[in-house]
């Protein structure tokens, strides 16, 4: 049984990410209609496959909280960004994935920190959350390949 104190502090982090991957994902899905001219196609189509990762990871989220720490998931959502021109939407992007990056890495420590705690959740939690990580590190690198357009 998981400390209640521990529970709820990883209910409150996890939802925090919950939050931040449904704003990312509306994000990804609005700008994509703001893409025009050169190559318009592929970006577009590239953003909404990073708005599907992105609710992927918003599922993963959903799992942790609700099956694992027996938690509510939110149905909040983080602060979104307007952007018009292509290379605001990239730079507008590539800043959210960092910030995602640097708090899942933190969340990422304190599951390591509560590993004891999470006697029977600890390697499914490190693995998603690594997942997540890596898949966002994915974009950054996606995203900056594109800027170079």
């Amino acid at each position: 049984m998981i400390n209640e104190k521990v529970r709820k502090e990883l209910i409150s982090i996890l939802n925090k990410g919950l939050e931040l991957e449904h704003a990312a994902r509306i994000q990804y899905l609005a700008h994509a209609e703001l893409i025009k001219g050169d190559n318009a196609e592929k970006i577009v189509e590239r953003l909404k496959e990073i708005a599907s990762d992105e609710q992927k990871h918003e599922n993963v989220f959903r799992n942790l909280i609700g099956n694992y720490l027996n938690g509510e998931p939110s149905m909040k959502m983080a602060e979104t960004f307007r952007a018009q021109e292509k290379k605001e939407i990239f730079e507008i992007n590539i800043k959210g994935e960092k910030n995602a990056i640097d708090y899942y890495k933190k969340l990422y420590q304190k599951i390591w920190d509560y590993r004891k705690e999470l006697q029977y959740e600890f390697e499914t939690f490190e693995h998603e959350i690594g997942h997540i990580i890596i898949d966002e590190q994915e974009h950054v690198a996606e995203l900056t390949v594109l800027l170079g357009l």
